[in-house]
């Protein structure tokens, strides 16, 4: 079967024996199952664009059909423009949200509200330059110019809006933070090879099996030749369904197989479970970044940005600990 696993180390077996059960029939995870994997990888991005586009949608409808009801002359284009140019400042700034939301939680409440209050300041200052020099910068574009007015009153006028839409920033991610945030009781298990599904070891507790019968290599069969793949070259694993995707030096090479069921015969010594989705080699995590609602990030030696779950976190430091 394409890319189902013909033998492990230690003790190779290359044959099924006589009576063995015949396995089910094996399906490759296909183009969309990998689209999701890698769009959920991506969620939280993803909801924020939805927000942001949706909101820009809404606002330029409206600037449009409110100049046209009063009889100004507008066209949708200066609408995009207008609408489009605040809207890009104010995505631009969500990693620093981010950022500054880390540093100074906001919940609970308490004296972090003042730090909030005071960064609406520079947060209006950023945005009204920002979106200015970009309406200046376009405006040619379309035919037009676009003059820019710095006066007091306008800078008053746009810090109470921004003060508004700094609240409604917080608030959204402040909600997307527990909307996404993974729930111990709720974390599904994983589908093993047999119909029944294994049970899910608990987060705190190094997975089970013996320093005896730990894979060392997949030989995985691609097209109509099977290439040996060595675990230590693995830098991470994804669950994809009933199959395990391994990144190997670029390279992705599917195998029937669980997340538990590779945890539990991996080196728990090197491969760890840092999410329901993940396995990571600890040998090729060069960074850990602080991410939402006590999670992290984990960026590996190939470029690629792997999540740190707080249920999983316990079990990361216990090999690779964590100093702050």
């Amino acid at each position: 079967m394409p890319g189902e696993t013909l033998w492990k180390a230690p003790g190779f077996q290359t044959r099924m024996p006589d009576d063995a059960p015949t396995p089910p029939p094996a399906v490759p995870p296909t183009w969309r199952q990998r689209f999701g994997a890698w769009l959920y990888r991506q969620r939280i991005a993803a909801a924020w664009v939805i927000v942001l586009v949706a909101i820009t949608v809404i606002a330029v409808a409206t600037v449009h059909a409110d100049a046209l009801r009063h009889g100004r002359s507008m066209t949708l284009a200066w609408a995009i423009l207008l609408e489009g140019s605040s809207h890009l400042m104010i995505g631009a700034m969500v990693p620093a949200l981010y950022w500054f939301h880390r540093r100074f939680p906001p919940v609970p409440l308490g004296r972090n509200l003042l730090a909030h209050a005071a960064i609406t300041v520079p947060f209006s200052l950023v945005h009204v330059l920002g979106m200015f020099a970009l309406r200046w910068a376009i405006a040619p574009l379309l035919g037009r110019t676009y003059s820019i007015q710095l006066d007091l009153d306008t800078l008053f006028y746009e810090y109470r809006k921004d003060a508004i839409t700094y609240l409604i920033l917080s608030t959204v991610l402040v909600a997307l933070r527990y909307v996404f945030a993974e729930k111990p009781a709720a974390a599904a298990t994983d589908a093993t090879i047999a119909d029944v599904p294994a049970a899910e070891p608990p987060a705190d507790d190094p997975p089970p099996g013996s320093p005896a019968g730990r894979l060392e290599r997949f030989a995985v069969r691609r097209k109509d030749k099977e290439i040996l793949v060595s675990a230590q070259d693995i830098a991470w694993i994804e669950a994809a369904g009933n199959y395990a995707i391994l990144h190997v030096g670029g390279e992705t090479y599917d195998i029937r197989s669980s997340l538990s069921r590779l945890e539990a015969e991996l080196d728990p010594s090197r491969f760890v479970r840092v999410h329901k989705s993940y396995i990571v080699n600890v040998e090729r995590v060069r960074e850990v970044e602080p991410w939402i609602s006590g999670d992290s990030r984990l960026k590996l030696d190939d470029g690629a940005v792997v999540s740190l779950s707080r249920r999983y976190r316990p079990r990361f430091e216990k090999v690779v600990p964590v100093r702050t």
